[in-house]
């Protein structure tokens, strides 16, 4: 009976390891969204002419800021530092809303912003659902989540040269699907115990929301005639 009683005990310290990640994760993504809110204030107010005249340049510019932030917050994920760089990164990608929530806003597409933050919402809600309580295993998302990132990255460039509005709708539905993907694939891996960490989990949470909020924007202003 001792050794049944070892497997129970070790079963149960893993299963409350993984609800402290899920439930550190969740609250830190809650938190995340202040700074994003206070961010995106900014940016709304804030001129962008420069994105315009330097698209490219921009787009550089932007990547290294988010890639290298990242890069920074996964190497230190195990210290506090890691969540002030969590903090300071959503404040910037709040700021980044700026140009389209001035398009939409501009142009009294309120109703449009809301629908997008509800349609996020929703869809975040539902994958979590499902990463939480599905028996089956989404481990195997990892090698289309790769693929799927690099084509991503390859479309964004073209188009930043061929600048094609056709293309642009491509992506943004692209980013939907990809960022649903890594959604689910995340939280299924914090259920099974393969994310122990709460600031890397939340990264990866928040990227994907924003990429599911930006792109369902995008795609909003363009079906509705409320952006060129």
């Amino acid at each position: 009976m001792q050794p049944n009683l070892q497997v129970m005990t070790g079963a149960s310290e893993v299963a409350q390891s993984q609800h402290r990640v899920l439930r550190n994760t969740y609250l830190l993504l809650a938190l995340s969204l202040i700074p994003t809110v206070i961010g995106a204030l900014v940016g709304v107010n804030i001129s962008f002419a420069f994105m315009a005249k330097s698209p490219i340049l921009s787009m550089v510019g932007f990547l290294a800021v988010f890639y290298g932030l990242m890069f920074m917050i996964e190497k230190n994920k195990n210290s506090s530092l890691g969540v002030a760089l969590l903090l300071l990164f959503t404040l910037l990608m709040g700021v980044m809303l700026g140009p389209i929530l001035q398009v939409a806003l501009g142009r009294g597409a309120h109703e449009i912003v809301a629908v997008a933050a509800g349609g996020t919402a929703a869809i975040f809600f539902g994958l979590a659902a499902i990463g939480s309580v599905a028996k089956r295993d989404f481990s195997f998302l990892a090698n289309f989540l790769l693929i799927g990132f690099f084509v991503l990255m390859i479309a964004m460039i073209a188009n930043a040269f061929l600048q094609m509005p056709a293309l642009a709708l491509t992506i943004s539905a692209a980013f939907i699907l990809f960022s649903s993907a890594a959604i689910l694939f995340q939280i299924n891996q914090i259920v099974r115990g393969g994310e122990t960490n709460y600031v890397s989990a939340t990264l990866t949470l928040y990227v994907g929301i924003y990429n599911i909020f930006t792109s369902l924007l995008n795609l909003l202003l363009a079906f509705t005639g409320q952006r060129d």
